[in-house]
């Protein structure tokens, strides 16, 4: 009774945050993808939110390690001991039968990304690793039709890449996978800061700015925001300046501009059957990207569609991820889903 019985989880592994789902249990785990290392032992010190708290404040002894970029395995030791660490808090840390195990990834990678992303999730733990590309992933969880032959857009904004894909018959007929995402975002701000007010500022500060007064449609949010700390570059002494939310859309606007340029490419290359269906059903935003303020404005505007922002968007590949589970027969069928590496 104390035993997990080979309980199936969905891992949405994302470049800023790794969300898991356990059957029968929901999200139990919503945690930044960090982890914080002791360099001379190369012992974990911690992980997740407490070791994204150690970013840009750690000794010299201690080194605190994003494992993901631009949504695929960077440092893959680092990564398969945060798997293993999410999986055995989700699990409790008690589990007899290993699980199975879907992971959303980028439709976008390379076989060797891909089967990175398997093995690491073998060796943390899983029994059988099934992978899913997020598009289809996040359509799921956004509760989407996708089986029937009537098709759906979907633009899922993570934190290393954006997917765009348009579904239907249970698979992805076009779709484009670029690596600009919320990470992006905060690179454009330093660099504007930097730049604009020889202000350097940190990446939790840069999120702040992004979330505080990100805008992609500035029209609308003209509050601004006070007190962001930095160091001068000229004196090196610290300093404090106002930063309005128009000027975060002027630093976050060449972001912006690449994923509605893959928008574009995606729907010039939609057969015109599901062109109509898009046209009346919109588009779907999923991912952390689809809380930012006016999104949906700005991509509405630029393409002429209806544009709308999915229910919990943030969890929508964790909850996909689990469904797809549900659904390896159909999935399988329309070859939506990469082969599972089974434990030897």
């Amino acid at each position: 009774m104390f035993f997990n019985f080979g309980e199936d989880i969905g891992i949405d592994l994302g470049t800023a945050s790794v969300l898991v789902y356990v059957k029968n249990k929901g999200i139990v785990v919503f945690e930044p993808s960090v982890v914080a290392m002791d360099k001379n032992t190369d012992q974990v010190i911690a992980v997740g939110e407490e070791a994204r708290r150690m970013l840009g404040r750690t000794p010299g002894n201690i080194v605190a390690i994003r494992p993901m970029k631009e949504g695929v395995i960077a440092d893959y030791d680092v990564t398969e001991r945060m798997l293993r660490y999410f999986i055995g808090k989700a699990l409790s840390g008690r589990f007899f039968f290993k699980p199975r195990v879907m992971v959303g990834i980028p439709s976008g990678v390379t076989s060797v990304e891909e089967r990175a992303v398997k093995q690491a999730a073998i060796s943390a733990g899983a029994k059988e690793a099934f992978l899913i590309e997020e598009p289809l992933a996040a359509a799921l969880g956004a509760d989407l039709e996708i089986h029937g032959p009537s098709g759906s857009m979907i633009i899922d904004i993570g934190g290393g890449t954006t997917d765009i894909a348009v579904l239907s018959l249970g698979g992805m007929v076009t779709s484009k996978s670029i690596r600009v995402g919320g990470d992006k975002f905060d690179e454009a701000i330093i660099r504007y800061m930097r730049r604009y007010y020889n202000l350097m500022i940190g990446e939790r500060t840069a999120e702040e700015i992004k979330i505080s007064i990100g805008s992609a449609f500035p029209q609308e949010k003209i509050s601004t925001i006070t007190e962001i700390r930095g160091r001068d570059l000229v004196s090196g002494l610290p300093k404090n300046i106002t930063v309005t939310a128009k000027e975060a859309y002027e630093a976050i606007r060449e972001p912006l501009e690449s994923m509605l340029a893959a928008v574009k490419e995606v729907l010039e290359q939609t057969p015109p059957e599901l062109s109509a269906d898009i046209m009346d059903k919109g588009i779907v935003l999923t991912g952390g990207g689809a809380l930012m303020h006016g999104i949906d404005k700005y991509f509405s505007q630029e393409t002429h569609l209806p544009v709308h922002i999915a229910d919990n968007p943030v969890q929508c590949v964790a909850l996909g991820t689990a469904k797809a589970l549900l659904h390896l027969d159909t999935l399988e069928n329309a070859r939506s889903f990469r082969r599972p590496i089974n434990r030897k």
